[in-house]
């Protein structure tokens, strides 16, 4: 059952149809968060859950992940990401939103930022960069890619993520991991359990290249910035989150001790971080 005050809402926008799990009362400040790669929107529940007492929390499924649509396989890319987050936007009536974005959600958020600026209150990049360390990404590509299709159970499930996603999971507790890796997954006809991602994900097609050089984006970015990096992580470096703080107008750096690509936002630094970040 989900928790009180929890709503699935779903918007057309950009041509599909796309969830969100909104948590908090219309009309405090409004939050949006954006998950990764092979995640969904449920990804973050317990951070949303903890921030909706005090903002309007969305928690979008990007699409072809989670209860979102399905697109053209050629169209997983960061131009029809950032189109789809504005026309979501715009149906849901928000005027303006803090962003909270999750390794390629955070790719998404410095490219909506400078391109939306007087809709970005705030934004937050969670272990991500203009600058990707090749063996992360390597890593990422290697266990997105060759995935199984299909998990005879959820023991199964569970046990994928916590040997592909340990640099992200290894902190959690065994509860904490099998909460995280059930939302990827549905029971299927067959009584397997199959990814709720369109395998066109996985594939990656040739995309476009994105509108902004990439240090160029994070350079036009003028709200305030928080940049979350895992203490171990092997996507974001040190020294790339840096030079992220040296070239953008107001930005931040915190750092997760014992944490990987990418914190999940529950651990104690990252909710500390978060919740006197967004409330300014």
């Amino acid at each position: 059952m989900p928790e009180a005050g929890t709503r699935d809402i779903f918007v057309q926008a950009n041509g599909l149809r796309h969830h969100l799990i909104a948590r908090g009362s219309p009309g405090t400040p409004v939050v949006m968060m954006i998950h990764g790669l092979a995640g969904q929107a449920h990804a973050f529940d317990a951070i949303a859950t903890r921030l909706a007492a005090r903002f309007h929390v969305y928690c979008l499924d990007v699409r072809g992940r989670g209860e979102s649509d399905w697109g053209p396989a050629d169209g997983y890319h960061t131009q029809n990401y950032v189109a789809d987050l504005e026309a979501v936007r715009e149906a849901l009536g928000l005027q303006k939103f803090a962003l909270v974005g999750t390794s390629m959600g955070g790719i998404i958020t410095m490219n909506y930022a400078p391109k939306y600026p007087e809709r970005v209150t705030r934004a937050v990049i969670n272990d991500i960069g203009p600058e990707i360390d090749p063996a992360g990404l390597a890593r990422i590509l290697q266990y997105v890619g060759q995935a199984p299709e299909m998990f005879q159970d959820m023991k199964a499930v569970i046990r994928y993520y916590r040997e592909h996603y340990a640099p992200m999971v290894e902190h959690l507790e065994e509860a904490q991991i099998a909460d995280f890796a059930k939302w990827n997954v549905r029971l299927s006809d067959s009584s397997l359990y199959v990814w709720k991602m369109d395998p066109a994900v996985r594939a990656r097609a040739a995309v476009p290249p994105p509108e902004l050089d990439p240090w160029e984006a994070v350079k036009q970015i003028r709200c305030p910035v928080l940049i979350i990096r895992g203490e171990k992580s092997d996507i974001l470096s040190a020294e790339v989150a840096r030079k992220m703080t040296e070239v953008m107008a107001d930005a931040r750096i915190v750092e997760v001790p014992g944490t990987g690509h990418a914190p999940v936002l529950i651990e104690k630094e990252s909710v500390e971080a978060l919740e006197s970040f967004l409330a300014g």
